[in-house]
């Protein structure tokens, strides 16, 4: 049984990563792009069973690709926007920068690099929003302290209770 809105994607043709945005202006969930890009992996994996198969299958074509690649790159997109969000929810529960920047695959300077870009786009949104009535984003005090984050060394964490 699903919502309104589940059988609306479920039923949405899916040819660029931009058309994931148009069943509410916003992101659809990364479980939800999951299972729909798994169906059309599996039509097209169904492409490589022999002719003569006895059950029958529905086999790919060039509309399943295109979504898998229109998904595979939104959910990329919405991966890549969470991870500064990601970094600053480790350090607040207790990882040190040298724990993320292993995590990440990356330097723990290049880790906070990412956290300083988010926060500055944070920041930025809150001030543009504000002006609208919509109080989105982070604030002046909320930035300031993840910039505070940002000045911890490699290995320390952030301080039990801060």
């Amino acid at each position: 049984m699903g919502t309104p809105a589940h059988e609306h994607w479920t039923d949405l043709t899916v040819r660029r990563p931009d058309d994931v945005r148009t069943i509410t202006s916003g992101r659809v969930s990364l479980s939800w792009q999951m299972e729909k890009r798994a169906g059309h992996v599996d039509r097209l994996m169904n492409r490589t069973l022999p002719a003569d198969f006895p059950e029958p299958v529905e086999r790919g074509d060039a509309g399943d690709v295109l979504a898998v690649l229109a998904l595979s790159e939104s959910m990329r997109r919405d991966l890549a926007a969470r991870r500064g969000g990601d970094i600053r929810e480790a350090i607040l529960l207790g990882a040190t920068w040298t724990e993320i920047a292993a995590a990440i695959d990356a330097t723990p300077d290049e880790a906070r690099a990412v956290l300083r870009d988010w926060t500055e786009r944070q920041h930025l949104l809150h001030q543009k929003e504000v002006e609208r009535g919509r109080p989105l984003g982070s604030d002046s005090d909320r930035h300031a302290a993840v910039l505070a984050l940002i000045e911890l060394a490699d290995d320390e964490p952030m301080a039990a209770g801060a």
